[in-house]
């Protein structure tokens, strides 16, 4: 609730705790035990912010924060708590608050959507469950995505870049260090598993463009933005690491802004403990850092869980803003927590810290803030304020027309998938396989070509053959001719120039004349039909 453009949290007794607007991007802390209240200060906190103007961010993990957008109802309860706290005379009315619905599952509420490279090789590896060595080739992966100007958009880019570096895992080990193949298969293994819890649908485009956050509705108040986890908050490991990617979009988008008189924007974190466990240093390490400089960018963090030994000491030196609600300390660890988390007060010398932590009723809470110098005020047991707005879930045809009434319903509502690393690799391998094939075709037209032409070469030769053999028979049967005729011939112009040579010469004239005339007649004719 809003007085006087402060933040009013409760009362104790008949003092007025305030959260300073101007000290409100120091951070805070909302702890309790299961069924403290924790779930009521968030929202009396997000409708006090939104009052000032400020927008609100926070999962909605178990589905009753979606009754935001309508006015509270008197309840017995509310009357004696309103009644109790005299704030009927501090201007306490129900109402509603303005509130966009965001579900990376696409079910209840607009879809909030990201890209693999806007995730990051060390998000996307601790949502996947990679080790460090696991971790590594994801960053390498990155890297040769980045030089080679392949988009990350979806998961389908993922695993064609996947594939890609594998094949061609000899080339870039001299470059960029030892990829196995092993490695690689253990990574593909992980984003079969994250498709199957839905990976597939919360990364993508359009992507979300975290400045649409940053809005007021027509009366000033701050947009609350609500992300339905109730199907999200079943893998821890998941929720945590998309939240903090939230986190760090803020931190990475948003300009140094200094001391500002009121936060740009306040992020709740519910079921923190869920960002904190079983992560690595490197994570804790980029946490802090977030943790620690955002708030030099107007962005107040304020963690939800149920124990504060569930945040790191270096966050939670950063955590000016607290409410305890009751702890339980039944086992020696859980006294000693709770002893901790007393201690981290500035005593109030009116009670026992620890004992009363221990003896807080429902809606009942320790609370220290910083004041208008930034110094931590003394503990003070408070009564929290009754919210505003309902308090409950809303019916699904009420979130619908919100959702589809939107502003933003027409930006987020279609997905796209525009040219990336797997359209472009899909491409080279069509390609490529092209190449190949066309090579084949090639050769094989080029054989086909080589035995045509061997096959007419030979059937040229035996042509040739056969029209010698019959030219040699045609020279034969000329040569056969031609002795025949030469013999015939022969043997009458021997006979003749013989009876010639025969009257001069005698018997012996007529025999050389006869062989004379027939080797003349030989000759001249084998001369006619050589």
């Amino acid at each position: 609730m809003l007085q006087d453009m402060k933040i009013l949290v409760g009362k104790a007794n008949d003092k007025n705790v305030y959260i300073y607007p101007q000290m409100a991007n120091r951070h805070g802390l909302i702890a309790g035990a299961t069924g403290t209240g924790k779930t009521v200060t968030l929202k009396v906190l997000a409708e006090s912010f939104s009052d000032c103007g400020v927008p609100v961010f926070f999962a909605d993990v178990k589905g009753d924060l979606s009754g935001m957008c309508k006015k509270g109802e008197n309840s017995e309860n509310v009357s004696k708590r309103v009644e109790s706290m005299g704030l009927d005379a501090l201007g306490f009315d129900f109402r509603e608050y303005p509130v966009t619905y965001w579900d990376v599952y696409e079910e209840k509420g607009l879809p909030l959507r990201t890209t693999i490279t806007e995730m990051g090789p060390l998000l996307m590896s601790r949502i996947m469950g990679l080790n460090e060595t696991q971790t590594g080739i994801m960053t390498l992966i990155f890297k040769i995505a980045d030089d080679e100007g392949l988009l990350l958009i979806d998961t389908k880019d993922l695993r064609s870049m996947i594939q890609y570096v594998g094949e061609n895992a000899k080339e870039y080990t001299l470059k960029y260090g030892n990829i196995t193949t092993q490695s690689l298969g253990a990574i593909s293994r992980a984003l079969v598993g994250l498709e199957a819890e839905g990976g597939d649908k919360f990364f993508g485009e359009p992507a979300l463009n975290i400045t649409d956050w940053f809005s007021t509705d027509m009366s000033g108040k701050g947009y609350i933005q609500i992300l339905d986890c109730q199907k999200l908050i079943n893998n821890p490991t998941m929720y945590a690491t998309f939240l903090l990617w939230m986190m760090s979009e803020l931190f990475e988008t948003l300009p140094e802004m200094g001391d500002l008189e009121k936060p740009k924007m306040v992020f709740f974190f519910d079921e923190a403990h869920m960002l904190f466990d079983n992560a690595p240093a490197s994570l804790l390490s980029k946490i802090e850092q977030v943790v620690k400089l955002i708030r030099s960018k107007g962005v107040g963090i304020y963690f939800v869980t149920q124990n504060p030994k569930d945040i790191p000491d270096g966050v939670m030196s950063q955590l000016g803003n607290k409410v305890q609600h009751a702890l339980h300390a039944y086992t020696p660890n859980e006294q000693k927590a709770a002893k901790a988390a007393a201690g981290s007060y500035r005593e109030n010398p009116e009670f026992d810290t620890y004992e009363t932590m221990l003896a807080l009723g429902t809606g009942e809470a320790l609370v220290s803030v910083l004041d208008e110098k930034g110094i931590p005020t003394v503990v003070e047991k408070c009564k929290i304020l009754p919210p505003q707005s309902y308090m409950g879930a809303i019916d699904d045809a009420t979130r619908d027309s919100k959702i589809k009434g939107h502003v933003l319903y027409t930006k987020y509502s279609q997905y796209e998938d525009r040219d990336s690393a797997y359209e472009f690799l899909t491409r080279r391998n069509l390609e490529i396989e092209q190449a190949k094939q066309e090579e084949l075709d090639a050769a094989a037209q080029a054989k086909e070509e080589a035995a045509l032409m061997k096959e007419q070469e030979k059937k040229e030769a035996q042509a040739q053959k056969a029209k010698e053999r019959e030219e040699n028979a045609k020279k034969r049967a000329t040569k056969t001719a031609a002795k025949s005729v030469a013999n015939s011939v022969a043997g009458t112009v021997g006979r003749e120039v013989g009876k010639t040579v025969g009257k001069v010469g005698g018997k012996f004239g007529k025999t050389l004349g006869g062989n004379l005339g027939a080797s003349l007649a030989r000759g001249i004719i084998g001369t006619l039909f050589k």
